[in-house]
């Protein structure tokens, strides 16, 4: 079995439960199922990245989970202890995620202050051995929205366990509802033609 099949085999497991419990077509369910788990992620995205911008909280978190070299990083209490954790060290890996991936997009459109269509800048192996981790992880660039874009990444990661319960849960309805009528057009005028 390769590794891609046995990644989702969990997942397809369980729909074939739903899928006799409900007796909703298992392919009908699996395109539900992968429809409802983007939008369980493009939707959050959303909602953290214009909720963090309103508050004008990204900067804050970032700044409090990765620190840039030089600031002052001697705080006590929650945010320590936070930032020592394994959901501190989880969410920065998540953060370079972000980074990267709001880079690319603000690059391709655009978007977050970036130049679009500009070349993304690559560190050299001399560049990253002289950096301390969380200089690379914090390039500097991370203000503003991007800041906004990183913590919106983060906390929609953090999420995906109830992301996935969430899909499951509401598959054999999305499916009835939209995916089934939907194939059912399509195949008539598939038919037509």
């Amino acid at each position: 079995m390769s590794s891609t099949n046995s990644k989702f085999a969990p997942y397809r497991q369980a729909l074939a439960a739903i899928s006799q419990r409900t007796r909703t077509p298992l392919p009908s369910l699996i395109v539900s199922f992968a429809i409802l788990h983007e939008v369980t992620a493009v939707v959050p995205v959303a909602g953290f990245f214009f909720g963090a911008r309103a508050l004008g909280v990204g900067e804050g978190i970032v700044g409090a989970l990765a620190p840039r070299p030089g600031d002052d990083v001697t705080t006590h209490g929650f945010t320590a202890y936070l930032r020592d954790s394994w959901a501190g060290e989880r969410f920065r890996e998540w953060m370079v995620e972000g980074e990267a991936r709001a880079e690319r997009m603000g690059r391709r459109y655009g978007w977050f202050g970036f130049e679009k269509g500009s070349k993304l800048e690559v560190l050299s192996p001399e560049q990253l051995s002289t950096h301390a981790p969380e200089s690379v992880l914090v390039s500097g660039r991370i203000a503003g929205d991007v800041a906004n874009v990183v913590v919106a990444y983060a906390l929609t990661k953090a999420l995906l366990p109830v992301r996935i319960g969430l899909s499951l849960y509401l598959s054999p309805a999305f499916s009835r509802t939209f995916v089934q009528p939907m194939s059912s057009v399509l195949t008539r005028i598939a038919r037509r033609k």
